[in-house]
């Protein structure tokens, strides 16, 4: 089964119209067949598909190092482990609209991060 996705995968790459790279590659020569039968998906991506998860991945990484820097800096949450409290929390609704808010604490001490509802 793993060997029919793979063969699968590699005919739907070559036969994308966004992805005539590949394809050209491929009938030149520069792209051997041994090498095509060991290319990942993200190699045989299109030039716009690697841009766009590149975009993507940076916006990830970016909303992630957001949650860490951002928040309102407070003295009202101890940290559990090392008791200081320098914190620094968030809250964000991740259930439902009548469900109380999540709130996302982070010592600014040692790194702990908690939550709680």
């Amino acid at each position: 089964m793993k060997y029919k996705n793979r063969i699968r995968s590699r005919i739907a790459n070559l036969k994308d119209s966004k992805n005539p790279r590949l394809r050209e590659n491929v009938l030149l020569g520069l792209i051997s067949p041994q090498k095509l039968a060991k290319m990942t998906a993200e190699e045989m991506a299109s030039d716009e598909m690697k841009h766009l998860r590149a975009k993507y991945t940076k916006e990830a990484i970016d909303d992630h190092q957001m949650a860490k820097s951002g928040g309102t800096v407070t003295d009202l949450f101890k940290c559990g482990k090392c008791h200081k409290m320098n914190c620094t929390y968030n809250q964000v609704q991740t259930r439902s609209a009548d469900e109380p808010m999540t709130t996302f604490v982070l010592c600014n001490e040692c790194g702990n991060r908690w939550k709680f509802c």
